[in-house]
């Protein structure tokens, strides 16, 4: 947690309203169900987010976790600076065919100028299909 920012300042998922998730995160149909520093989760359909042959395309799993990653690192970092990627890996373990994926992120590492999160997301039935894990640098606006 920062100086310029803690839960009595401002409820997460407040924050999450009026910054919006972007129009990516919009177009895949991404919902933030919680937002705090300490743990971030979003759900995204597999419908729509297919590739040829009906399982989800690995590239949104990387979609929904920058989305987690990138928004939780931001929150940390407070209101007078910024958070931006500069890296991102995953490794998909298992094919979400149908429904929804749960992504939840947790905080590796809250720096000063640099964060880590990784992110597990999961189909309908709990089971892994894949580890995201994403690094932000942090610098003034």
């Amino acid at each position: 947690m920062t100086a310029e920012h803690s839960p009595a300042d401002d409820d997460g998922m407040d924050w999450i309203r009026r910054r919006g998730m972007g129009a990516l995160a919009e177009k895949m149909g991404i919902e933030f169900t919680e937002f705090t520093i300490d743990r971030a989760v979003a759900t995204m359909p597999v419908e729509g987010n297919t590739q040829p042959v009906g399982l989800l395309h690995g590239g949104a799993y990387v979609v929904l976790g920058e989305s987690l990653g990138s928004m939780a690192a931001n929150l940390h970092a407070g209101p007078e600076r910024l958070a931006v990627g500069v890296d991102i890996n995953a490794t998909h373990t298992r094919s979400a065919t149908s429904g929804i994926v749960t992504g939840v992120c947790t905080p590796v590492h809250l720096g000063r100028s640099m964060t880590v999160h990784e992110i597990a997301v999961t189909d309908d039935q709990g089971r892994r299909c894949s580890t995201i894990r994403i690094t932000n640098m942090i610098k003034d606006r």
